[in-house]
């Protein structure tokens, strides 16, 4: 799953893997896969919503040591709510020991690594976006139902993607985002623990009305903008006491 490490640092220097978990939350709630499928959250409109399924790509993590020396490690995860395993994300490359001022990563594909294909394992689990709406792969698939205004249960999929005006993807954006998450020592064993609050992706700045964004979101350019803009306060690094 990784394609290559690019660092400068001293190899003679102690090294060992770093652990990413990724914590979901609606606000202060934990979420796990015991809670999909349930008529449970509410979003910021009010709108009373289930979620069946959460997969989204995060790829292209980067370290700061504190003299700005840069560690890239060019791999992906693909983290899926009802897998606990994808939960957990460790990088084979070993880093170094000592303080970081910053890691961060890229939710979903830098344009260079979305490219239609180039991923045997994504390609098995349908991630591909069609060539008609600028192909390459998805950055996210939330699915499950709401209440609608008729108080009926009708379906919804927010599904992120670079962002394109189709059908003739003449204007396109990038949807792609660093995410920084702050400073962090390296140590043997260490874990860094990731707050995931998916209420946010219908909040902020963007108040989302799943009566009137619910599908067909993959091919609205303006839609996907308003995903990129609610996306960047997501995830955040949970401090621990």
């Amino acid at each position: 799953m990784l394609f290559g490490c690019v660092s400068d640092s001293n190899e003679t220097e102690p090294a060992s893997q770093i652990t990413l978990n990724f914590n979901h939350y609606w606000d202060e709630y934990g979420i796990t896969n015991t809670d999909l499928n349930s008529l449970s959250f509410i979003n910021e409109f009010g709108n009373l919503l289930s979620i069946e399924r959460l997969r989204y790509l995060i790829s292209g993590i980067v370290l700061t040591k504190e003299d700005g020396r840069i560690i890239e490690i060019q791999g992906y995860n693909l983290t899926d709510i009802s897998n606990e395993t994808s939960l957990t994300y460790i990088p084979e490359e070993l880093v170094e020991h000592g303080y970081y001022s910053n890691i961060s990563f890229i939710f979903g594909f830098t344009n260079q690594n979305n490219t239609d294909g180039s991923y045997i394992d994504l390609n098995s689990k349908s991630w591909n976006v069609p060539s008609m709406l600028g192909g390459g792969y998805h950055f996210m698939q939330m699915d499950g139902k709401f209440l609608n205004n008729e108080n009926q249960e009708q379906g919804y999929n927010y599904h992120a993607i670079r962002a394109a005006n189709s059908p003739d993807n003449t204007v396109s954006q990038d949807t792609f985002f660093k995410v920084d998450l702050g400073a962090f020592n390296a140590t043997i064993d260490t874990e860094i623990n990731i707050s995931v609050n998916i209420a946010e992706w219908f909040k902020n700045p963007n108040t989302w009305d799943l009566n009137e964004l619910n599908q067909m979101l993959m091919p609205n350019y303006e839609a996907q903008i308003m995903m990129y803009e609610n996306g960047q306060d997501v995830f955040s690094l949970i401090i621990n006491d």
